[in-house]
């Protein structure tokens, strides 16, 4: 990784952030929506019965109350002037009474402020429970002409009426069941439950090959044995050769995974299946296993073909750990996915490529020889991958002839393929913000400079602040300068970037893929350095060091206790609960050594850091002249590279052996 170096204060949160992997993911939503395949069958027809059966039901609501035309008065008024024999006739309907008066008679008036409302020659109420024989005797006796005009149903009529409503209800549902069979289909009630959410995409669709991927020869290597099986298949029967069931791609973050699967189905030209693992997973049990069973189904019914599972851990990881028990979702859905794998059929020319970045955490069962048969571990990219990625992520930006990518391939050691590319983006956005027609060198050294010091803040310093830092940071820099095995110091700015007042920044030189003891108590004393000089200096100590402490302590704890370079300790290794993956796992864990020699393991890591730290304090004493000299030039100047460097401390010694040889 790039050796920087950045000191926060002591409020700042010290997380670092988390890298983005751009090429880790698939197109945005837009492309999804033109690359994916649309699934085959009728559009959605509109329910024209539907629709005629709630325009008839309305027809009937609003003709119901044809005829039903006049005043509502209430009963006790309609038998008052029936007493008096001012009703000419009735029909009765039902529970309703509508009639004719002989002669329009008064309203009552109910509200004195309100105006007398004058009735009109028809009326109609509401006939009370109980009250139809009296009514009927009432009107026989006044010489009333009345009639029954309620509709009344045949049993027959009835029986069609509800067997009809529950014909139709049954119709509905199963028109809507139609329409959830689609997973894609956003209308369907039932889809997005028990279907596979996973994209498709046809060998049409897909214009990336290996051709495309940079810097990834070994894992392209290894896939290109399922692309010629994807091929043709018959080639491997015939020895009875057994081609991988499953791929299982391991790799830091932004390395390509997610690329190099894409890259494999558009090499074989075989439909595409990508999914994520957390698509599995929903509040309901046994959801996940559906989803499962339905996109193993679809692949085998369009083999060959190849299923992507992206962050295959979300769904994958160990079973038993921490709470829950085994009968949660994520469990039953990691159950179905390795029934489904252990049910392919040895014909069935379909390859499951799965993608994680925490392979340690994945289930033994999912991991086994007959699932995932084949683990490719995607590394960072060496100098000519970064160099070939550069290419890859410039072809659109236009370059200065003063841009040399294979020096900037050399710069970035560590850098994944994501990062190269927001490098090569931040430095066309700086190169924008100027107003220049091409991006040239200085765009690529500022666009660096943000992505891994941050950006710079407004803030000012007060004069003190300033002289503080610049021996802290003067002291980080001298020491480094000092010892031979650290990578080469860069830069030193005491401008405030991100959450820290100043950063010393260490360019490594050469890829190293290994780390000796004496190179490691060399950083340690580093790290110290800024302490150091602010205690020589000023006789105290700031907050500025709370992150060098805290990444002092995790490298000589590591150091200590886990690769075992301690005497005292020896050749042994004791883990910590917080480095296990799984909430409540340390629970049920018991620690596998003593109190005793825990506290021997924190003693030994106090005397590596004291250590550490004394060695700091003996090179800032011996070249005192050297610190107040490249503090002075910090206040002054703010910012100081190698050169600059090079004319007050002299050679580094790491080059004068160089030199030498």
């Amino acid at each position: 990784m790039n050796n920087f170096y950045s000191e926060d204060q002591e409020q700042a949160d010290p997380s670092a952030g988390q890298n983005s992997s751009p090429q880790e993911t698939n197109q945005s939503s837009g492309e999804d929506s033109k690359g994916s395949k649309k699934k085959s069958g009728s559009p959605s027809s509109i329910p024209w019965l539907m629709i005629m059966l709630v325009g008839v039901a309305v027809a009937m609501i609003f003709f119901a109350g044809k005829g039903d035309e006049g005043d509502k008065v209430e009963y006790g008024f309609f038998w008052k002037q029936l007493e008096l024999d001012n009703v000419k006739d009735v029909k009765i309907r039902g529970i309703s009474l509508l009639g004719k008066w002989k002669k329009i008679p008064e309203h009552p008036k109910k509200d004195a402020k309100k105006p007398e409302l004058k009735l009109k020659e028809g009326f109609r109420a509401q006939i009370p429970q109980f009250e139809s024989d009296r009514l009927l005797d009432k009107l026989s006796a006044n010489n009333v002409n009345f009639e029954d005009d309620t509709t009344h149903l045949s049993p027959a009529m009835q029986m069609l009426i509800w067997f009809g409503g529950l014909i139709l209800l049954m119709l509905f549902f199963f028109f809507i069941m139609r329409r959830s069979s689609d997973p894609m289909s956003s209308g369907g009630m039932f889809g997005s439950f028990t279907k596979s959410p996973a994209r498709e995409f046809l060998p049409s669709d897909k214009q990336t090959t290996f051709d495309d991927v940079a810097g990834m020869e070994q894992p392209k290597t290894e896939l290109q044995e399922v692309v010629e099986f994807l091929k043709n298949p018959a080639k491997f029967q015939r020895l009875g050769a057994l081609i991988p069931k499953g791929v299982l791609l391991m790799g830091a973050p932004g390395t390509g995974k997610t690329l190099m699967a894409r890259a494999t189905a558009g090499e074989a030209e075989v439909p595409f299946y990508s999914i994520n693992g957390s698509e599995f997973i929903q509040m309901f049990v046994g959801v996940g296993a559906s989803r499962v069973r339905d996109l193993f189904r679809t692949a085998k019914k369009n083999a060959p073909c190849i299923i992507f599972i992206d962050e295959i851990d979300a769904v994958g990881r160990m079973r038993g750990a921490g709470f829950g028990g085994g009968h949660d979702e994520r469990e039953q859905t990691l159950n179905q996915i390795l029934s489904e794998m252990d049910g392919f059929q040895q014909s069935d020319a379909v390859v499951v490529i799965a993608a994680t970045n925490r392979p340690d955490v994945l289930d033994r069962a999912l991991t086994r020889p007959g699932r995932f048969d084949r683990h490719i571990m995607v590394d960072l990219p060496t100098k000519q991958g970064r160099i070939g990625i550069l290419k890859v992520h410039s072809r659109k930006v236009p370059l200065a002839d003063d841009v040399d990518l294979a020096k900037i391939a050399a710069s970035t050691i560590g850098f994944s393929g994501a990062d190269l590319k927001n490098l090569v983006n931040e430095a066309a956005l700086h190169a924008t913000r100027t107003g220049k027609s091409a991006v040239d060198q200085e765009d690529f050294e500022a666009a660096s400079d943000r992505v891994l010091m941050g950006i710079k803040r407004e803030e000012v310093l007060s004069d003190k602040e300033k002289v503080m830092t610049a021996y802290h940071e003067a002291g980080h820099a001298l020491v480094a300068w000092m010892l031979d095995e650290l990578d080469p110091v860069h830069k030193v700015t005491i401008v405030p970037r991100g959450r820290a007042l100043g950063v010393t920044q260490l360019r490594p030189d050469e890829e190293r893929h290994s780390v000796g003891e004496q190179r490691l108590h060399q950083q340690l004393a580093m790290m110290l350095g800024g302490r150091a000089a602010e205690k020589l200096v000023f006789d105290e100590y700031t907050a500025n060091a709370s992150d060098d402490l805290k990444r002092a302590t995790d490298l000589a704890r590591k150091m200590v206790s886990h690769w075992g370079m301690s005497e005292t300790i020896g050749p042994a290794a004791f883990s910590h609960a917080e480095d296990d993956p799984f909430l409540g796992k340390e629970i049920h864990e018991m620690r596998t050594y003593s109190d005793a020699t825990a506290h021997l393991v924190d003693q030994e890591i106090q005397r590596v850091l004291f250590a550490a730290s004394e060695r700091a304090f003996s090179i800032l004493n011996e070249h005192r002249d050297k610190l107040d000299e490249v503090s002075e030039e910090l206040v002054s100047n703010e910012i100081l590279d190698t050169e600059e460097l090079e004319a007050i401390l002299g050679v580094k010694d790491s080059k004068k052996n160089e030199k030498e040889t």
